[in-house]
């Protein structure tokens, strides 16, 4: 039996609930403003996407503010100390993005003038952009039909098309559909709609599916089980590595820190002395580890969860009378540590030490 023209999807009915309930965001040209002839700032759209990735845009909105606030534009960004960036930075997590993004910014402003490629194939030509990140710059700020796939957009795709293979195998069938639908006038416009229609309505629980535009084509709704989509493979279990970090704290309220290698987990970042964790082995949890002799005291333990495993830190705190050599790293005042590029896992180690070291907390 063939499907009448409301139930098969169309970009049309989506933009037309979009130009109705879009999100109101600060890196967004929202229906209203693109028709008084506002164009996306490439710089913004790309700022916001790379922040975007893995964590909220609740989260993301004071970052990108600040950001915006001390570097204007992508020139003032790469002409930034590399510190002062990752300091930023600090709590977004995945920190690689951040040196990549000093490092985007850099190839923009030396080897394009400033200005940002408008093209996939331009954009993923810079350093740390993928082809999401492409995809979604190019539709967005330079109205390229290009098809922008995130985690909202597979869990609206999947059920409207009840795709039964589990991610992330499905992926590619499911970039293909989102390309089908993408049309050539305001392809910006319909990737945001996608996206916003997977944060508001096409919820991973409990949808609004009588509210959504999407309501007669959706193959999942008429299956009556859209919660069931996307198919995820089964997750295996977090391994859990064991560590521990050490506070050393001076009566002059000094703190150790020290730089952490370039590459690898949290590159470049500042860090508390540690012992050698990663993320395939444990490290030392014994004061035989410290930096150095000192009256080491337990204070607890924390857990932070990364991507691909559990790390519990036994944290040690020693509070010194005289200030020892820092051979690989130096003495900050606890008064400036929310300034420093300080991961959230050193953040709760120093906190588990020194509740009142932050002034805020991610």
């Amino acid at each position: 039996m063939s499907k009448t023209s409301s139930e098969i999807p169309t970009a049309a009915a989506l933009l037309i609930w979009y130009d109705r309930h879009h999100r109101d965001l600060p890196w967004r040209v929202s229906p209203p403003m693109a028709a008084r002839g506002v164009k996306a700032e490439p710089y913004q759209v790309w700022l916001s996407e790379v922040m975007l990735q893995q964590t909220t845009v609740p989260a993301v909105k004071s970052y990108f503010a600040k950001f915006l606030e001390r570097w204007p534009t992508v020139t003032d960004l790469a002409a930034a100390p590399t510190d002062d960036v990752m300091a930023a930075w600090a709590g977004l997590g995945y920190y690689a993005r951040a040196r990549n993004l000093k490092k985007c910014a850099e190839a923009v402003a030396n080897d394009h003038a400033g200005i940002f490629p408008d093209t996939e194939e331009g954009l993923k030509a810079l350093p740390g952009i993928g082809d999401y990140t492409a995809a979604a710059v190019a539709a967005i700020a330079f109205d390229q039909q290009a098809a922008v796939m995130d985690g909202n957009v597979e869990r609206v795709i999947s059920r409207l098309y009840a795709i039964a293979t589990p991610l992330p195998a499905a992926k590619p069938l499911m970039r293909q559909k989102v390309a089908l639908l993408t049309p050539a006038t305001r392809p910006g416009d319909f990737a945001q709609a996608m996206m916003d229609l997977g944060a508001t309505i096409c919820t991973p629980k409990r949808p609004a599916c009588s509210l959504c535009p999407f309501r007669d084509a959706c193959e999942a709704l008429r299956l009556h089980d859209p919660e069931h989509f996307p198919v995820k493979a089964a997750k295996k279990d977090k391994p859990v590595r064991q560590g521990a970090a050490f506070i050393a704290v001076t009566s002059e309220g000094e703190i150790l820190l020290r730089r952490r290698g370039e590459s690898g987990l949290l590159g470049g970042m500042t860090e508390v002395p540690t012992t050698g964790w990663t993320a395939r082995i444990d490290g030392a949890t014994g004061t035989e580890a410290a930096p150095f002799a000192a009256d080491w005291q337990a204070c607890g333990t924390v857990t932070h969860v990364f991507t691909h495993f559990e790390l519990r830190l036994t944290i040690y705190r020693s509070a010194l009378a005289a200030k020892p050599a820092a051979d690989d790293g130096w003495w900050e005042p606890v008064t400036n540590l929310d300034s420093q590029a300080l991961p959230t896992v050193m953040k709760k180690a120093i906190a588990q030490a020194i509740p009142r070291a932050f002034k805020s907390r991610d």
